[in-house]
This record gives structure tokens, sequence and C-alpha cells, in this order.
């Protein structure tokens, strides 16, 4: 894994216990929507180690504009309050896009650990320039989930990511 520096303090958010078992739930989210039929993302927010939210892209499935995977899992989680979000971290098997990242900033999300960021990469520098620390896995399974999607689908993909 490799981590950079943050601006902010992030002890409160300092990494969950199990990097591992986050992410993989991240990647069973990213499975689900592939088999509904949707682009396989995957996002989990956890808050002190605990998943409080799960979700994935699902565009596709509802017709959505907006529905990333990581708008979904903050969606799942419900409202919180500033101090817990202060304490989470946010799992999500792709680099975030810019939408995703300006969620991460208005919570003030502390740490993002990115599945991959090979076949998309988002305004990382921005985020690590706010103070968020990004820690990408550059997980096979994620890499080939995307890379097979988007070979097969790729006029969905540009549409997912604005192009």
């Amino acid at each position: 894994m490799r981590s950079s520096s943050a601006l902010l303090d992030c002890s409160a958010a300092t990494p969950a216990v199990n990097d591992t078992e986050l992410m993989a739930a991240a990647i069973a989210e990213a499975r689900l929507g592939a088999a509904e039929g949707g682009i396989p993302i995957g996002s989990v927010l956890a808050i002190d180690g605990e998943i409080v939210g799960r979700g994935h892209n699902r565009r596709i499935q509802r017709g959505s504009a907006v529905l990333h995977a990581e708008m979904d899992a903050l969606e799942d989680a419900g409202r919180l309050d500033a101090a817990a979000y202060r304490r989470s971290a946010l799992y999500s098997t792709l680099s975030p896009c810019d939408m995703c990242t300006g969620a991460v900033l208005l919570y003030r999300i502390p740490r993002v650990v990115i599945g991959e960021n090979r076949t998309f990469r988002g305004p990382e520098d921005y985020s690590r320039s706010r103070g968020v620390v990004l820690d990408v896995v550059d997980d096979p399974d994620c890499v080939d989930m995307m890379t097979s999607f988007i070979a097969k689908n790729p006029d969905l993909w540009s549409e997912d990511i604005g192009e």
C-alpha cells in the first residue's frame, strides 16, 4: 500500500485495523453492482474501523446521474454528525471522480483507500493538497473488474465518467 503525507492532523482517522477486510467489502459491493448489470465499482464508509455505509455504482440500475459507489455508500450511512465523518475512512474500488472527491472534501473525510487508479484516476493530487490521506492499494481484482468492464462497455464507461 502506498501512502501520502497529509496537511491536516488525521490522528483521529488512523488506518483501520483491517484495511484488507474493508476493501474486500467494497469489492463485494462492486461485484453486486456488476451482477445487477451496472458498473463494477463499490465503496464502503467505515468509522473507527466499522462499516456504517455500503454502496455500489447504481447509475444504470436507477437511471441516476449521480449515484456513484461513493455517493451510494454515503447515502446508505445516512445523516452523520461532523465528528463522525472526521473519524471515518472511505474505501473505494476505483479512484474517486471529481463529484465523489467533492463529497469527501465537503464532509472532511480524512482518508480514502483506493482499490486501483490505473483505469481511472480522479483528482488525487487535489485531494492530497486539501489534506486527504490517500492509500492506493493497486488490487488486481479491482483492476481486472474495471479493465474487463471498460473493454466490454466503452460507451457506458464514457458516460459514467462524463466523456
